[in-house]
């Protein structure tokens, strides 16, 4: 399972012209489901993005965890994409739909996400906060 996350002060995702999901400050999470991921990948995925200290504290630093921000997710099979051949993307490497769906939904749950419509055509808005742009990424265990 992997995860691309961006800390943001801002962040919508539409699908058909029309908003269904926004945040304030937190993150926008690209979520991608891979063919042997589980349940136990997903649960670790979200207790590891809970635990990263990547928001400032009171002194500027970069040191305090996801507390009572916000998340943005959306699906996002693309960070499948196999790339060493030719210049057209395969993304075979990306789980089936029948099996990305319900973790996408479990891993939104588990941290209470706005989330996209999965399997959508989606426009994502993003407004940065600072420098702070993560891969995640859970193999199966």
């Amino acid at each position: 399972m992997r995860a691309l996350i961006q800390r943001v002060s801002s962040a919508s995702v539409r699908v058909d012209g029309e908003t269904v999901g926004s945040i304030g400050a937190g993150l926008c999470v690209l979520l991608a489901v891979g063919p042997g991921d589980d349940e136990q990948c997903c649960d670790r995925l979200a207790e590891k993005l809970r635990a990263l200290r990547i928001f400032d504290d009171a002194e500027g630093r970069m040191s305090d965890a996801l507390g009572q921000r916000e998340v943005l997710c959306v699906s996002q099979f693309t960070l499948y994409a196999k790339t060493s051949k030719g210049n057209r993307p395969s993304f075979t490497g990306a789980a089936p739909p029948e099996l990305a769906e319900p973790l996408y939904e479990r891993f939104c749950q588990q941290l209470s996400a706005e989330r996209g419509v999965f399997g959508a055509a989606m426009e994502l808005e993003l407004v940065n906060d600072g420098p702070v742009t993560l891969m995640l990424e859970v193999e199966p265990s």
